[in-house]
Order: C-alpha cells, then sequence, then structure tokens
C-alpha cells in the first residue's frame, strides 16, 4: 500500500463509487428494464432510454431515503442515519400502497429455492451450510493443474485488490481515529475468512470503508463492534428475514447511492484536480475511466504503470550537470553531476555531456552530489574516450 500513488487508489476508488451509483438508478427510480447491459456507456444509454418507465412510488421513497440520510447527520445524533432512513422509506411505501401503486421490494424481486426443492421469497430464512465450493448446483469446476492454472490469475488480481481495498480502508480509519493500523493482521484475518467463506457459499470480501467508517462514528472503539455486527447480522438474518423481504428496493438503491458518494471521495478529488501535479490528475483521471469502463484489473495496473513511468521522468528530470566555478585552463572541463543517475536519467545527461565536451582535452566529473550509481553510467569512459575529450 505503501507504494500505491494516491492518485491510482483514488482513482480506482472514485472509479468503483460511480460503477455502484450508476447500477442504482434503475431502482432508485423503478426503470422497467428487461435487461441491463454489461458496459458501463451502453448501460448509460439504457437507462437515458427507460426513464419514461420512472415509477414515481419507487422514485418517492428513494428520494426521501436519500434526503434522510443527507440530513441526517445535521441533527447531531449519534444514531447512524441508515435505519432511520429506511424506516421513512417503509412508512412512504405504506402510503404508496394505500394509493393503489406497485413498489419493487427485495421480497417481489428475488427468490430461492432451498435444498429439498422449496421455493421462498427473499432472503432464506436459515444460516448458511457446509458446502464444498465444487459441489455446488450448476458448479461445472474439476480439480486439475489446467483449472488451478486458469484461476491463478484471477486468483492473484483479487487478492491485490483485496489487500488494497482492506488496507486503503485501514488508512482512512486511521485519520478518522487517530490510530496506526497492524496491516499483517489485517491482512492475515481477510485471508482466513476468505479462505472459509466458500465453503458455507460465500465469496471474496474486503473491508468496506463505508460501513467501517459509519462504525467509527458511531462510537465504535475496538475490533469488538465487528463482532457485534457479525451477530446482529446473524439474527437479523434468523429472526428478522421475513421482514426484511419488505424493504423496498429503491430505499436500498438510495443506501447504495450514499455509499457510493461516500466510496468516491469526491472532496479529495476536487483537491488533488486543484492542487496536484499534472502527472498525479493524468493518473487518476485514467485509473478512474478504466475503472468504470473495463474494471479494476485494468486501472490499478495500468495505474501503477502509468505511475511509474511518470515518477522516473520526474525524477530524471532532477538530474542535470553544473558548472564548477574553479579556475582551469582553457581545455579542462570541470563539472558537478546532481541527482540520482539511473537509465531514465542517463542518455538526457550523456547528451548534455557530450555537447559540453567539445573541444576540452580534460573532463574531471565530480560525483558527490549523485545519490545513486547505476550501470547506465557504463557509457561514461566510452564517451569520454573519444577525441573531443578524455576523463
Amino acid at each position: 500500500m505503501e507504494y500505491i500513488p494516491l492518485s491510482v487508489t483514488l482513482g480506482f476508488t472514485s472509479g468503483i463509487g460511480i460503477t455502484i451509483g450508476t447500477m442504482q438508478i434503475k431502482d432508485f427510480l423503478g426503470l422497467q428494464m428487461a435487461h441491463v447491459p454489461e458496459h458501463y456507456l451502453q448501460k448509460v444509454g439504457a437507462l437515458a432510454m427507460a426513464l419514461p418507465t420512472t415509477n414515481l412510488g419507487d422514485a418517492a421513497i428513494g428520494v426521501v431515503t436519500l434526503g434522510t440520510l443527507i440530513l441526517w447527520p445535521r441533527l447531531g445524533i449519534r444514531l447512524p442515519g441508515h435505519l432511520p432512513a429506511l424506516l421513512l422509506g417503509c412508512a412512504v411505501m405504506g402510503v404508496v400502497n394505500l394509493l393503489g401503486g406497485h413498489v419493487a421490494t427485495i421480497g417481489s424481486q428475488f427468490h430461492y429455492v432451498l435444498a429439498d426443492g422449496s421455493q421462498g421469497n427473499g432472503i432464506p430464512q436459515l444460516l448458511p451450510q457446509l458446502v464444498l465450493p465444487w459441489n455446488l448446483p450448476g458448479s461445472s469446476f474439476t480439480l486439475s493443474w489446467d483449472s488451478l492454472r486458469a484461476l491463478l490469475p484471477a486468483a492473484f488480481s483479487m487478492a491485490m485488490l483485496g489487500a488494497i481495498e482492506s488496507l486503503l480502508c485501514a488508512v482512512v480509519l486511521d485519520g478518522m481515529t487517530g490510530t496506526k493500523h497492524k496491516a499483517n493482521s489485517e491482512l492475515v484475518g481477510q485471508g482466513l475468512g476468505n479462505i472459509i467463506a466458500p465453503f458455507f457459499g460465500g465469496i471474496t470480501a474486503t473491508a468496506a470503508i463505508a460501513r467501517s467508517a459509519a462504525n467509527v462514528r458511531a462510537g465504535a472503539t475496538s475490533p469488538v463492534s465487528a463482532v457485534i455486527h457479525s451477530v446482529l447480522v446473524i439474527l437479523a438474518l434468523l429472526v428478522l428475514a421475513p421482514l426484511l423481504s419488505w424493504l423496498p428496493l429503491s430505499a436500498m438503491a438510495a443506501l447504495l447511492l450514499m455509499v457510493a458518494w461516500n466510496m468516491s471521495e469526491a472532496h479529495k478529488v476536487v483537491n488533488l484536480l486543484r492542487r496536484a501535479p499534472k502527472d498525479d490528475i493524468i493518473v487518476m483521471l485514467i485509473c478512474m475511466s478504466l475503472t468504470v469502463l473495463f474494471d479494476m484489473v485494468i486501472a490499478i495496473s495500468v495505474g501503477i504503470v502509468l505511475a511509474s513511468l511518470l515518477f522516473m521522468r520526474r525524477i530524471a528530470r532532477m538530474t542535470r550537470l553544473a558548472a564548477v566555478n574553479v579556475t582551469v585552463p582553457d581545455d579542462v572541463l570541470v563539472l558537478r553531476v546532481i541527482g540520482p543517475l539511473f537509465f531514465a536519467a542517463a542518455e538526457g545527461l550523456f547528451s548534455d555531456l557530450e555537447s559540453r565536451i567539445t573541444g576540452k582535452r580534460i573532463v574531471v566529473l565530480k560525483w558527490m552530489q549523485c545519490r545513486c550509481w547505476m550501470r547506465a553510467a557504463g557509457r561514461l569512459p566510452a564517451l569520454c574516450a573519444t577525441p573531443a575529450g578524455r576523463l
């Protein structure tokens, strides 16, 4: 995490926020869409075409829920506004139903099939069962070297992204609490959890900035709050699953819109656009665009490579030759090498040196202020052994 530039992390987190926010527009407005395209630009076009099908009931619920989430912090109440916002959204849903309107809920849009073949709506009221991932219904996985080779690139990418996201979350929380996280403990715990989760039907998970930040703002001071959170989720699954099935999707979309806004860190993006060097702005915008248009793997890979190249160019520009103010004969040249000498800086330095040694019999180079010596400097003896001069 220490070696990934802020412009890269900010670019992909803001890109994720834009992607999540765009995905919620359909449910937030209750749009009627038979198919949602995968590509982002096509998705935006399809959403725009579907705007005339807006369900006013869903839109009203979404607006009330989102408005509550935005205004709640101004009330100065330590309790997070998510639950009150959902309750107000459900109250609006009751009014819409009384007026004869139709509202999409979790129960009306999602269905499940149990092991005995029985079907249900909404969220199943039972704990996940221990099942080997390759024995799940519909799985075509067979344990072989070919399968492992095919999975390794994706697994490595997910591990890297998960580590980046979790450590980024830890850094954000450090800024909120004034503490210092333990990166190794964070990653080991996350790794163990992600190894066990698939055996209970789970998928790869990381630390969530939005929920963690809400946890801190609610007064959490230790990891015990995360344990309590997990217990409450299990209790909600076992006890409140039938009630949760009545939650309107537009209210849930409003919650996710708020999550997307928090994840995008718009204030940091604006600050970077105003004050950062042009190279950092370019890297951030490219990472953001690639995250939105393609995926995070491409965005982070390209972002890190581009940031590294731009950084090397910036460092290379610091390497230069400076004349030394000493009295010497006219055919003697004394220069000081300033800055790191490495492959990116070598060509420019040698070109400058070659232009200076014309007509000089002796060239003296002082290296006291040269911070780095690499094999790129191996060209110096050959250069200075030409008829133009000697080292």
